[in-house]
């Protein structure tokens, strides 16, 4: 019986260092994917105000319409 509560508590043990080490894992996948998403979010802002900015440079953009290229 001593034998079987040893054995339980070392697989106790075992299981507690695995969480502790499991949490420490999460803790850390979830700093990346914050960091990540917050990137993600920068990188979306700048491509939709680089959009703008090349509509803006098209809408104002001076040249002929129509005109034949030079070739002709």
């Amino acid at each position: 019986m001593t034998n079987d509560i040893k054995t339980l508590g070392e697989r106790i043990d075992t299981l507690e260092t695995r969480i502790a080490y499991q949490d420490d894992t999460i803790e850390t996948l979830n700093q990346t994917i914050t960091a990540q998403w917050k990137q993600i979010d920068l990188l979306t802002r700048k491509i939709a105000e680089l959009g703008e900015r090349l509509q803006d440079a098209e809408a104002h953009a001076p040249g002929p319409a129509n005109e034949p290229p030079p070739h002709y």
